[in-house]
């Protein structure tokens, strides 16, 4: 990749640090006055499996960047770069943050969640130490981000449906979110904390109910990746926490108590060749 990863980290820290105040200042002020932001602006979404477009050979599963569009203005666009199987070290192995970093413009937003291949340390190709590796690619995502003007945005990863025998909901993610979040803070960055609110949501619905949520289907019971009622849901804690952490203005986000029709869940043909 021509964005190494190490080089990002160290090289041009002040410019870097520089450019960060302008983006994050001006999201706020919108923000604040309810005014619109001076163009329309693209959310990038990079991440994995759980966020990734699908296509009809893998439906009903259905990543969550492909509902958020249902809750943002028509006026924000979503370039959905998620992957399945990847984490941030093979997200950035492969070049993937390149042409991404390209395309950011000022005052556009980088919505970055990785966690769950992260995790798998018995794959070196993926595997990112919580507390090493994986801290050190976050903080090259964000100051990708801040190198064009942009805001970058942590998302702590969403949780599987994991229940104990008493029916509460368990974490499955180790201490990669709470590493995110030490990073987010660490680097003044907003944080959606996803895997939180994705575990009180699946304790509140409970073992049984949240099965609809997830593509469990009469050949597979995928207690990880979501159906068109799953990814609704989890997009909707995604787009409340954009407007929570005032990353978006209340007139960029819609329908946000709204029932959305799982219907509108739509599953293109077949995956690009480029992916």
């Amino acid at each position: 990749m021509t964005l190494g990863r190490r080089e990002a980290v160290t090289a041009g820290a002040g410019l870097m640090l520089a450019l960060a105040a302008g983006p994050a200042a001006a999201r706020t002020e919108d923000a604040a006055t309810g005014s619109s932001p001076r163009r329309p602006r693209t959310l990038f979404i990079t991440g994995d499996s759980t966020a990734a477009q699908k296509y009809a050979d893998a439906a009903p599963e259905t990543g969550w960047g492909m509902a958020l569009p249902f809750f943002l203005h028509r006026d924000t666009t979503v370039s959905n770069h998620a992957v399945n199987g990847r984490s941030t070290k093979s997200f950035l192995d492969e070049g993937r943050l390149d042409p991404i970093t390209a395309a950011l413009r000022p005052g556009d937003v980088l919505l970055v969640q990785f966690g769950h291949n992260d995790a798998k340390s018995t794959d070196p190709a993926r595997y990112a130490a919580p507390w090493g590796a994986y801290q050190d690619n976050l903080r090259v995502f964000v100051e990708a981000a801040r190198s064009r003007g942009a805001l970058p945005v942590i998302a702590t990863s969403v949780e599987r449906r994991r229940f104990d025998a008493a029916g509460t909901a368990q974490r499955s993610l180790g201490d990669h979110p709470a590493a995110a979040r030490a990073v987010a803070a660490a680097c003044g960055t907003p944080l959606l904390d996803i895997e939180a609110l994705s575990l009180e949501l699946w304790q509140r619905l409970g073992p049984e109910a949240t099965k609809t949520y997830f593509n469990w289907t009469a050949t597979e019971q995928d207690n990880t990746h979501f159906n068109p009622p799953g990814a609704i849901e989890v997009a909707r804690l995604v787009a409340r926490e954009l407007l929570r952490t005032r990353v978006l203005a209340p007139r960029e986000t819609r329908r946000l108590d709204d029932d959305i029709p799982t219907d509108r869940i739509t599953w293109p043909p077949a995956v690009p060749s480029a992916s």
